[in-house]
């Protein structure tokens, strides 16, 4: 008999930055980190012969809880991976909220219905994870593997296992970041010992403790997911909330210069105005991120500004704006992003520590913050 660890990835950027993130190849989250050990703690005293993981980094990374404090090699099968989500890969929940909410809805509920273009449907993801990990597990008779893989993938796993039917799916848990499901593999079938255990994980690193998305009691509000209209096509519509969020760092300065800054950007790109993105919650602008390319080389990307407004400040949604920049700088072939931060602004430097920012210099504009947005491998 086989026993088989089945894990799920620490936090990643998909899961802080709310974007959909299946195959795209997204980096762990600085809480991410710290789930990872604490998954640590709980195999210490775990026998463990093999360790398996998908292919994409936040797996392999995760999997750095086992295989390195037993002295393992690393396994990668790209079966192991998460659903292929096609066209939608590393656009925002909102965006595809704002664009597609009939095929959101259906995503959401796991409704065997659904289908993106160049994306794998349900019915495949279950069937390739049921193969990769029953051929896996049957490499170990009578031995113990470790197995990370990603959490629809997981979830449609068990649903295979336990002939879940699939107007049933939207009813199955959803597993916390780093959750344990222990199974047993006879070489033909597999039985659950325990399913997506995070009992390793402080409730104040636990990634699901801090979203509502997946809770049926309806306790806590919805989750809200930004949208960026990139290029910008209502330019003269928003103009006015990036006057207002401008005035707050620019106090004194006229609008004319204001918007003569923001069109002078706009001209050093020819197919529209990349160079700023307005975030909207639903149909209400809400947010601004001004990138000045002048700044940027080879390797480092520059954020102008950065900001909310004011009613929509602590509600957690910043953070979704930074995933924006990231993406863009990141596919630009970019693995550091910097902004400056005024020195008197104590709110904005700790949220921005908070997510990896670190200082390296000293400016007229305040302190240069720097994050690394590169893979470490």
């Amino acid at each position: 008999m086989t026993t088989v660890y089945l894990i799920r990835h620490a936090e990643a950027e998909g899961n802080l930055y709310r974007r959909v993130h299946g195959w795209y190849d997204s980096l762990i989250t600085e809480n991410g980190y710290r789930q990872i050990a604490a998954l640590e703690e709980r195999f210490r005293d775990i026998h463990i012969d093999a360790v398996y993981s998908s292919d994409l980094f936040r797996t392999r990374t995760t999997a750095r809880a086992i295989y390195r404090s037993k002295n393992l090699p690393l396994r990668t099968h790209p079966g192991l991976r998460e659903l292929n989500l096609g066209e939608w890969e590393d656009r925002t929940f909102g965006a595809v909220r704002h664009s597609d909410p009939r095929q959101m809805d259906l995503f959401n509920r796991t409704d065997p219905a659904w289908e993106v273009e160049k994306a794998e449907n349900f019915f495949q993801l279950g069937d390739r994870l049921y193969e990769t990990v029953g051929r896996l597990a049957g490499r170990h008779p009578d031995q113990t593997v470790a197995m990370f893989s990603h959490g629809m993938a997981i979830r449609q796993f068990l649903g295979r296992v336990k002939n879940i039917p699939p107007e049933e799916w939207h009813a199955m848990p959803h597993g916390d970041n780093t959750a344990v499901t222990c199974l047993t593999f006879d070489g033909e079938k597999f039985t659950i010992q325990f399913e997506m255990d995070n009992s390793h994980l402080p409730e104040d690193i636990s990634t699901l403790a801090r979203q509502s998305w997946w809770r049926k009691d309806k306790k806590t509000a919805a989750d809200v997911n930004l949208w960026a209209d990139i290029p910008v096509k209502t330019w003269s519509q928003d103009q006015e909330l990036y006057l207002k969020l401008r005035r707050e760092v620019c106090p004194g300065v006229e609008d004319a210069l204001l918007l003569a800054e923001a069109e002078e950007l706009w001209n050093r790109w020819p197919c529209g105005m990349w160079n700023i993105n307005i975030f909207h919650a639903g149909e209400r602008p809400i947010g601004v991120i001004l990138y000045d390319d002048r700044c940027n080389t080879k390797r480092t990307g520059y954020i102008k500004f950065l900001s909310l407004l004011p009613e929509d400040r602590g509600r957690g949604l910043g953070i979704q704006l930074i995933g924006a920049a990231v993406s863009m700088h990141r596919n630009s072939g970019r693995d550091r992003l910097r902004l400056h931060c005024p020195a008197d602004n104590d709110r904005a430097r700790r949220f921005f520590e908070k997510y990896g920012f670190k200082k390296i210099g000293e400016g007229p504009e305040g302190d240069l913050l720097e994050k690394y947005i590169g893979y470490d491998w």
